[in-house]
């Protein structure tokens, strides 16, 4: 089940939030909770949620194992047997396909190849697992009830999709918050926003970008490799920060407040900034959990960010593009912190700017193509290889078709809407200019659910990107 699903839309989240509402108590409400979040994740494959148990189960003991031999050397077992079970079972699931194809390769054997499904969101659970084992044994306090462990690790909001949310993050929520009516409208409105963002957007520019890209021999003309590449860099922001938002928005409409996962990474002026502004509680989880515990800036610096990088795209699949990919983004994160953010400093911002969004745009190229064959001729019809024309009458069509989009999807991208909305914000000071404010907020936000649905209804094209990983 995703959130941009009729079914979830109309049926499962409005009988989730009658029942949710309808306790009284918050230990009913958390029941409720618990319920709903294990139906929603045993909806694909019942299976997945027997591994979620063992995780959560493994986790909540090592816990109070670790608690109970605070300062004693022995305390360090508990982390160690939560790393060996959780990213086991990641490594099973996710990758032993991937190693056995890779010894088959490279040995000339034959050995059988598992083809197991990825279940969903074991990516995300498994690192939110590994933060609270290792916040404990660093002194955090552990969750003494299985049961409000269980809440903090299964919560439907993020489990498939992020944020990365600790458990810090939302301990004292787990047992005592508050719903109020301002948290619940802006909730409401952060989750149609992220609905509008999915939808409208990631799926219109994200059709452009599978014709464009989806080729057997190679792109008809340079305009179509670019611009394919170009829209899978939006797509792929809008289908991720859109779920997220969505995930955000739900929290807060249940009294949870996690963290922004996305802060407009277009509008970075270098790669540092960008993988700031990007997946950032992921980025924040690496540094924390892996970057610093190397040694961070204080010592073996540059291998620090090459092993984190390698990390960071092994995590995202068992592909060869995805290493690739992850290594790409390391080089120039290097050589940023060598010479290049100080030279940046130099020149105007806008050369920054382009910098970042052309290295993005590379960096999307090789993450969309697991096939090698296909990236390297994608990136040389990009340049004009074998001589391609420079456009073509499809493309041309399916750009001018989706103009409209694109344009709202690159100023959206931009920090427009946060400024408008503080403008906003600004000019309903008097009870007028206020209520008129708040009915054009509504009407807005009504058109883009409106628009939604109509879209899901008659369309099926409406890929979520990161049940990949």
């Amino acid at each position: 089940m995703v959130f941009s699903d009729i079914f979830f839309l109309f049926e499962f989240l409005p009988i989730f939030l009658i029942f949710y509402f309808a306790a009284a108590d918050i230990r009913i409400k958390n029941v409720v909770l618990v319920f709903f979040s294990l139906f929603f994740y045993a909806w694909g494959e019942p299976f997945w949620m027997v591994l979620l148990l063992i995780s959560s189960i493994t986790d909540f003991l090592n816990g109070r194992f670790i608690t109970r031999h605070k300062g004693e050397k022995k305390a360090a077992l508990g982390v160690v047997s939560s790393c060996v079970i959780d990213l086991g079972i990641l490594a099973v699931f996710k990758y032993s396909g991937f190693f056995m194809s890779s010894v088959n390769a490279l040995t000339g054997l034959d050995l059988p190849v598992p083809d197991l499904h990825l279940p969903i969101g074991i990516s995300f659970y498994t690192f939110q697992s590994i933060t609270y084992v290792v916040d404990v044994y660093r002194g955090k306090k552990a969750q003494q009830n299985y049961f409000g462990y269980l809440l903090y690790l299964s919560m439907f909001f993020q489990l498939v999709a992020g944020p990365i949310v600790r458990y810090g993050d939302v301990a004292r929520e787990i047992d005592r918050r508050d719903i109020t009516t301002h948290d619940f409208a802006e909730g409401l409105c952060r989750l149609v926003y992220g609905l509008g963002k999915k939808v409208l957007i990631a799926n219109s520019v994200g059709a452009v970008a599978e014709q464009c890209l989806t080729f057997d021999g190679a792109p008809v003309s340079v305009l179509a490799a670019w611009a394919g590449v170009f829209m899978y860099s939006l797509q792929i922001y809008f289908d991720f920060s859109g779920y997220s938002d969505m995930a955000i928005g739900m929290g807060l409409m249940c009294g949870f407040h996690f963290p922004e996962n996305f802060d407009h990474p277009y509008a970075s002026r270098s790669v540092t900034e960008f993988w700031r502004r990007w997946h950032i509680s992921l980025g924040t989880f690496f540094r924390d959990y892996v970057y610093i515990p190397l040694g961070g800036n204080r010592r073996h610096q540059m291998l620090n960010i090459l092993v984190v990088w390698f990390l960071t795209g092994l995590w995202h699949g068992a592909s060869g593009n995805f290493i690739l990919w992850g290594l790409y983004f390391a080089f120039f994160l290097v050589l940023e912190k060598t010479f290049l953010l100080s030279f940046f400093k130099k020149i105007p911002a806008l050369f920054g700017h382009i910098y970042t969004i052309l290295v993005a745009l590379f960096g999307w190229a090789i993450f969309y193509f697991t096939d090698m064959g296909k990236l390297l001729t994608c990136l040389s019809s990009m340049f004009g290889g074998k001589g391609l024309p420079l456009t073509d009458i499809v493309t041309e069509s399916a750009l001018k078709g989706n103009i409209f989009i694109i344009i709202i999807a690159v100023l959206l991208s931009a920090p427009v809407y946060p400024r408008l909305r503080s403008l906003a914000d600004k000019l309903s000071g008097n009870t007028v200019t206020f209520t008129l404010y708040g009915l054009a907020k509504i009407a807005f936000l009504l058109g883009i659910f409106a628009l939604s649905a109509i879209s899901l209804v008659g369309d099926t094209y409406s890929p979520f990107l990161y049940f990949r990983f």
